[in-house]
């Protein structure tokens, strides 16, 4: 198998990753919104968030397996990185322990996006 094909297929498998994990979080969101609210509570986040997170979360799963517009899937990336991030120190400080699945999220996250990168720069195409 050659290089790049391994590469891509990293790519697709940690991109695929980060989508269940984004969607898995937006359902939660919506379909368990009061034990979500609770959890935002115990973090010190405002609970307005929640609905307005779980759309983010799903138009930017839409981006990122769209990929038409360069500069929406670079934000999409973004907020994903964003949101494992604070999510991480959050439960962190909350005395949950860093290994928890945002700290998993953050890495998966990053791993889609350069390889992402490293993808589409060798075949000079939009994957």
């Amino acid at each position: 198998m050659k290089q790049t094909s391994i590469k891509t297929l990293l790519y697709w498998i940690a991109t695929i990753l980060v989508c269940v994990i984004f969607l898995y979080s937006a359902q939660m969101y919506f379909f368990n919104t009061s034990m979500v609210e609770g959890f935002f509570k115990g973090l010190n986040y405002p609970i307005y968030l929640v609905i307005p997170l779980a759309i983010a979360k799903i138009l930017g799963v839409v981006m990122i397996l769209w990929r038409k517009n360069k500069w929406l899937t670079e934000w999409a990336y973004a907020g994903f990185f964003f949101d494992a991030l604070l999510a991480t120190v959050a439960h962190y400080n909350a005395g949950h322990g860093l290994f928890g699945m945002s700290f998993y999220a953050v890495i998966i996250v990053l791993i889609s996006y350069f390889l992402g990168l490293s993808v589409r720069q060798k075949n000079k195409l939009i994957v």
